[in-house]
């Protein structure tokens, strides 16, 4: 199904709440699968995460997580330590294409048993449970950081732990900062120092304990681009947030004071507000290589103002939920602009014109679908599959109701 979006004008003062942070439930839903004294406040309810829990409860032997990235390289980590078990994990068609060999050879290279069941190098995957007692382990740096993130998260269960030596420049450093935060939450022992992560062995239970998921701020950031949009003056509050996140994406805050955005921390939310009106002579220019998540929303933003803009440090956007780089470029030239791209940056040139009653084609991509959203400030548009953003975020389009944009959902 198709929405359209007709030209609106936001509500000012408005309060949003937000729900708990994919990246950061999807760690903690591992950690608790390995760790049973821990609970959890504010999961996100995305499809995604609800996906990864139903996955860790299921005794099944075929487990399918169907667009889920994230869940793919977590599960796959998380199975080869299941001793006893075998599983055969699998997704989507667009899942069957993204590739996963990097970080089933490190498992393989730490003694798990994991075999292809259709192409070298992508999912399905048979995975024969066992118990890993090698702890030594390299990766490229400049690789997915969920690759990272899935060693590091049963590394304490390891019999001597992990010793990870990254190779090369470390990309998406914040993501892996927000997996050793956990882990230090529960007592882990960790070391980052140089390119070697350190996890020690910890065999025992973890003591009990209640641990709050942060809002998400990959999802916060199409308010800031709906307030970069709109009229100075208007204000919106977001929460549930910390000035001191885990997580990448709060660099949103700093990116969007050049859409002439401010942001205000109180507690447990922050206050955005459109202070003044950009000029089309600045140029938007940033390396995204540790918050890729937020590209589509900051490009759209800057086509939506006429705006000048170079994104760089996107190498990992070719192999995410769709081709984000080429999916861009083919939605952004639909309303008029001008995008140059190669296989790790984005240039968009200034433009004047915005077209009308566009259809945005999303690629089975939330982000897709989301990102384009806020140009209902400037233009009437139709986004195809619209429910796609319940995998990360359900309630989007409730949400934009409630701050006064205007649509109809047609079959």
């Amino acid at each position: 199904m198709n929405i359209k979006l007709h030209k609106s004008s936001v509500k000012n003062n408005m309060a949003i709440a937000i729900t708990g942070s994919k990246s950061e439930s999807n760690r903690l839903l591992l950690l608790q699968a390995l760790y049973p004294e821990i609970k959890i406040e504010n999961i996100s309810n995305s499809d995604d995460s609800q996906l990864m829990s139903k996955a860790l409860a299921s005794t099944e032997q075929v487990i399918d997580i169907h667009h889920a990235g994230t869940a793919m390289r977590f599960l796959t980590a998380f199975f080869a330590t299941r001793e006893g078990r075998e599983t055969i994990i699998t997704g989507s068609k667009r899942m069957k294409e993204r590739p996963i060999k990097i970080l089933v050879d490190a498992l393989n290279q730490l003694g798990a048993e994991i075999q292809y069941q259709e192409n070298e190098g992508y999912p399905p995957l048979l995975i024969k449970g066992k118990k890993l007692k090698k702890h030594k382990v390299s990766l490229d740096a400049n690789v997915s950081s969920q690759y990272i993130s899935a060693l590091l998260l049963i590394a304490s269960k390891l019999e001597n732990g992990l010793e990870l030596t990254l190779k090369g420049k470390i990309t998406s450093v914040p993501y892996i900062n927000m997996t050793l935060g956990l882990l230090n939450q529960l007592d882990i022992k960790t070391e980052f120092v140089d390119n070697v992560i350190t996890v020690k062995p910890l065999q025992e239970k973890v003591e009990p304990k209640t641990l709050t998921v942060e809002s998400d701020w990959s999802s916060a950031s199409y308010f800031y681009s709906i307030i970069a949009l709109s009229k100075v003056g208007t204000v919106v509050e977001i929460s549930a947030y910390k000035k001191n996140s885990l997580q990448g994406d709060s660099v949103l805050s700093n990116i969007y004071k050049s859409f002439g955005v401010t942001t205000t921390f109180k507690e447990h939310a922050v206050i955005i507000e459109k202070i003044k009106t950009v000029s089309p002579q600045d140029l938007i220019n940033f390396d995204l290589a540790n918050s890729p998540d937020i590209a589509q929303t900051i490009a759209v933003s800057a086509f939506a103002l006429g705006l000048e803009c170079n994104l760089t440090g996107l190498h990992t956007l070719k192999i995410k939920e769709t081709d984000r780089l080429e999916a861009l470029k083919t939605e952004i030239e639909k309303f008029g602009g001008e995008v140059n791209i190669t296989d790790k940056s984005l240039y968009l040139k200034k433009s004047k014109v915005i077209k009308e009653d566009v259809k945005v084609v999303t690629y089975n991509d939330h982000r897709m679908a989301m990102a384009f959203a806020p140009l209902a400030l400037k233009t009437t548009l139709e986004i195809e599959d619209y429910m796609v953003v319940s995998k990360s975020y359900p309630t989007f389009w409730d949400d934009l109701k409630r701050l006064g944009i205007q649509f109809n959902v047609n079959n």
